[in-house]
C-alpha cells in the first residue's frame, strides 16, 4: 500500500486535498500529519497551503518541519500546491519580505496589473479558472490536454531564476510561471483538488509517479 503524507501546518483546506487523493488512489493510505516521522516514512509527500506566506513559514519553523521538507524534497515524489509552491523559492515580497525554503532559487512577486485602455483593472487576487500552458514534458501532465483550465486563488506568483524549471505558464494578463519542477519535485500555483477532471488527473499522475523524469 502507498502511504501519502499531506503536510499539516495549519494552513489550507487539507481535507479537500486528502479526499481528492483518496478518490483517485488505488490501495493508497492518505494521512494529514505534522509528525516528522510519518512524513519521512511516506512514499509520496504533498505540501499544500494557503494564506499569508509569513504565517506559513512561521508555523513550519515552530513545528520543526523546515528540515523535514528539505529532506523529503531531496528524494521522494513531492508535490507542492499554491503556497506550498511559493515556499519552495528563496524569497517572497509578501509580508514585507519572507525567506523561503530556497529549494528553487528565485522570488515571489505581487501582481502589479496596469489598467486596460478602458480604465478597467484585472482583479487581485487572481481567482477563478484559467488556462495552464505546459512548457515541459512531464509525467504529471499525462492525459491532461494542453491549455486545460485549473482553479487559482493567489495574489503573488513565483519568478524562478532558472526558466528551465518552469513546467507551465498562465496569462494574467502577462505570462507567469504556474508550475515548476526538478527531479522528484513538482509544484503548482493552482489547486488541483478544486480543478475537476484535469486536477484529479494530475493527482492521479502524482500517485503513479516514482519521482523519475
Amino acid at each position: 500500500m502507498q502511504r501519502v503524507a499531506v503536510i499539516d501546518y495549519g494552513m489550507g483546506n487539507l481535507r479537500s486535498v486528502s479526499k481528492a487523493l483518496e478518490a483517485v488512489g488505488d490501495n493508497v493510505e492518505v494521512e494529514v500529519t505534522s509528525d516528522p516521522e510519518k512524513i519521512l516514512a511516506a512514499s509520496h509527500v504533498v505540501f499544500p497551503g494557503q494564506g499569508a506566506i509569513g504565517a506559513c513559514m512561521a508555523e513550519l519553523k515552530r513545528l520543526g518541519l523546515t528540515d523535514v521538507i528539505q529532506t523529503v524534497a531531496a528524494h521522494k515524489p513531492f508535490l507542492g500546491i499554491c503556497i506550498g509552491m511559493q515556499l519552495l523559492l528563496s524569497h517572497s515580497d509578501e509580508n514585507e519580505g519572507v525567506h523561503g525554503l530556497d529549494i528553487f532559487t528565485g522570488n515571489v512577486r505581487h501582481f502589479d496589473l496596469p489598467a486596460a485602455e478602458d480604465g478597467s483593472h484585472l482583479k487581485v487576487p487572481h481567482m477563478g479558472w484559467n488556462e495552464v500552458h505546459q512548457t515541459a514534458e512531464h509525467p504529471l501532465w499525462h492525459d491532461i490536454e494542453q491549455d486545460s483550465r485549473f482553479y487559482f486563488v493567489h495574489s503573488y506568483f513565483a519568478v524562478p531564476d532558472d526558466v528551465q524549471v518552469t513546467a507551465a505558464t498562465t496569462a494574467y494578463p502577462d505570462s507567469f510561471t504556474s508550475a515548476i519542477y526538478r527531479d522528484n519535485i513538482f509544484a503548482v500555483q493552482f489547486h488541483p483538488e478544486k480543478s475537476h477532471h484535469a486536477g484529479l488527473q494530475l493527482l492521479s499522475n502524482f500517485l503513479n509517479w516514482d519521482g523519475q523524469l
